[in-house]
């Protein structure tokens, strides 16, 4: 595999020269330190290689700090080698012939790791001009992880020949960061460091703080030097006593393990520094003893609390700033707040992309249980199911259609039919015979949930199901490094919106809508207009079940498609009706937006314990309902009475 890929860099390299550039031959007239250089002799080599101007000298330093370089022991000659048994394949520096020899006539170079980093080093150099693409990115990702102030004059050279606008912007970028920590004039290093107020990414703070870090220190008298903070001691006197302490600035303090040590090694005719040792049985006995082998230059002396306190208060401790220039630090703080300042907005608005991502999701999952909850008041815990069923379908769609786009169309309308009719079936076969029996409904509906997870666990299995998005949904959309969101989030926000604006259509602009609103207000007078309550009821839990199958596809392409994915929305669902307020569109929109969030939120809040903010959310919603039990929206007509 390294043979082809060396051929084809070569090829490359060779077709832009218009002479044979003989690196073999430059090469030969540093055998020695090719062949065992140290980090002073290998510049020489390094020089040389840069007059010499040719592609392949990126190649042969890559190899070389590779340990990929062997030496002709009879010939003195340089080859590119892979070591395969007891043979070698070898690749000529500057035509890039292969052959294979024996492994017994060649030595491996094997230069230390000081000299692998400064070939690599000058590696970066080579590759910041490389006509190839890839090695130019390859060299900027190098200094962006290891920044250096030799490597400022070569970005700024390379910069004049740089086609490519992305690479060309990463250059600047990191310019822009080296001028800020290593640039050669205060004026410089000032422009540099105001420019990267409106960079929010990581490593633009990361080059701020750098600039900005600190050391502890401390002086008897007033600090110099470029000072950060001044310390106050009082917060944790034993700790900044460690510090002076570790400076040689004052004794060490000493334990009981040390007095206890102390006196045991300076027993003689049974006593210690003048006290038996039949008497050392309390503190203060011990600390006499102690006090008076210290006295006799025996043990280091005592630091009581009192003199740990003297001696913290002949000390001034502050933070410095490394960079002594405090021009640079105060122009670096600025930024940074600058910067964080806009880092804190857009978490805000980070925050509220997921929320609203969130609600949408909640939005998608309820909607259908608004109907026939909200509409007809109608407990129907295989809600999920129908979000299982649709999901499903979307997953079959897949498996006959290979076109993720097609079958993603497909799938929508015929999960929203297959959904109908299984909606409609429960309702024609049990839900007309429960009306008014709110406690029954519950447990049938309840079972049948069970009966269709059992049936999906049969069918499909118990593993997770992929239901794969088209190309066009895959990645997100990055409007900084704090601000992103996926595409599916966004799709499925879409989605949400249309159906949104498809049930008030519905609902409002056509008879069935019509005859929905009569019946849900008022089923008596509904009837006496002569419409049909029964046939109603059938069509508007065929709708509610239709649009839990059409949103069961849109959640499936985000969350795992399983037998049991509708459990995990169908509590969800029903605090999100019962909060927007029940028999209320809007009201469900306005109980997934409350809930979502409130639980990115809580979630913002508490991070490492989704659990409990599943908790607390809960815990609010109950408090909510106490303070306005008919939820955001009040429900009128029947929903109202009941």
């Amino acid at each position: 595999m390294i043979r082809v890929l060396l051929s084809l860099i070569w090829l490359v390299a060779s077709a832009g020269l218009a002479a044979a550039q003989d690196l073999q031959t430059v090469l030969q007239t540093h055998a020695e330190e090719v062949a065992s250089p140290s980090r002073g002799s290998v510049s020489v080599v390094l020089d040389d290689l840069a007059d010499l101007g040719s592609p392949q000298v990126s190649v042969f330093l890559e190899q070389w700090a590779d340990r990929n370089v062997w030496q002709n022991d009879e010939t003195g000659l340089f080859y590119i080698g892979e070591e395969d048994g007891d043979e070698i394949a070898l690749t000529d520096l500057d035509s890039g012939e292969e052959t294979t020899a024996a492994s017994d006539g060649y030595t491996q170079l094997r230069p230390n790791g000081g000299v692998r980093r400064v070939i690599g080093s000058a590696l970066v150099q080579f590759q910041l001009t490389d006509p190839d693409p890839d090695r130019r990115r390859s060299a900027l990702e190098s200094i962006g992880r290891r920044a250096d102030p030799s490597q400022l004059p070569l970005l700024e050279a390379s910069l004049e020949g740089e086609a490519d606008p992305a690479i060309r912007a990463r250059k600047v970028q990191l310019i822009t960061f080296l001028t800020a920590r290593f640039g050669g004039n205060v004026a410089d290093r000032v422009a540099a460091i105001e420019s990267l107020s409106t960079d929010t990414s990581v490593e633009a703070r990361g080059v701020l703080n750098q600039i900005l870090s600190t050391s502890n220190d401390a002086t008897q008298g007033e600090p110099n030097g470029n000072i950060a903070r001044i310390r106050d001691p009082s917060s944790d006197p034993a700790a900044f006593y460690s510090e002076l302490v570790e400076a040689d600035l004052a004794p060490s303090l000493v334990t009981p393990g040390d007095i206890r040590a102390a006196l045991e090694a300076n027993i003689v005719n049974g006593r210690v520094g003048g006290v038996p040792t039949a008497t050392l049985g309390t503190d203060a006995a011990r600390a006499q003893a102690y006090a008076a082998l210290a006295a006799d230059g025996l043990a280091p002396p005592l630091v009581t609390q009192a003199d740990l306190a003297e001696t913290l208060s002949g000390f001034t401790f502050f933070e410095k700033y490394d960079e002594p220039d405090a021009t640079i630090t105060d122009a670096a703080r600025k930024t940074l707040d600058a910067v964080e300042t806009r880092v804190g907005v857009a978490q805000t608005v980070d925050l509220t992309l997921d929320g609203l991502s969130l609600a949408s999701i909640y939005f998608l999952a309820a909607i259908g249980l608004a109907i026939t909850f909200g509409q007809m008041g109608v407990i129907n815990m295989a809600h999920g199911e129908f979000i299982m069923m649709g999901a499903y379908t979307g997953y079959v769609m897949q498996l006959v259609v290979p076109d993720y786009t097609v079958s993603l169309l497909i799938a929508l309308p015929l999960a929203f039919a297959v959904t109908f009719g299984a909606g409609v079936a429960m309702e024609r076969l049990v839900i007309r015979h429960l009306y008014h029996r709110p406690l029954e409904t519950l447990l049938a509906t309840f079972g049948i949930s069970i009966a269709l997870q059992q049936i999906a666990k049969n069918v499909f299995g118990t593993q997770a199901r992929p239901l794969t998005s088209p190309d066009w949904l895959g990645g997100a959309l990055v409007i900084s490094d704090v601000i992103q969101i996926s595409y599916i989030r966004i799709a499925i926000f879409i989605l949400a919106l249309v159906f949104l604006g498809l049930l008030l259509f519905i609902l409002r602009r056509t008879r069935l809508g019509l005859e929905v609103r009569a019946v849900t207000q008022n089923p008596g007078m509904a009837a006496s207009m002569g419409i049909n309550p029964d046939r109603i009821n059938m069509m508007t839990f065929g709708l509610g079940s239709g649009i839990a199958g059409v949103a069961g596809v849109g959640i499936g392409l985000y969350a795992q498609v399983t037998s049991e994915m509708g459990s995990n929305y169908i509590v969800q669902s029903f605090m999100t009706v019962v909060v927007g307020g029940v028999g209320s569109v809007f009201g469900t929109l306005a109980g997934a937006g409350l809930i979502g969030f409130l639980q990115k939120g809580i979630e913002w809040l508490n991070p490492s314990n989704t659990l409990a903010a599943q908790t607390y959310m809960i815990l609010f919603i109950i408090l909510f309902i106490q303070f306005r039990p008919k939820g955001i929206v009040a429900p009128k007509g029947r929903a109202a009475a009941d």
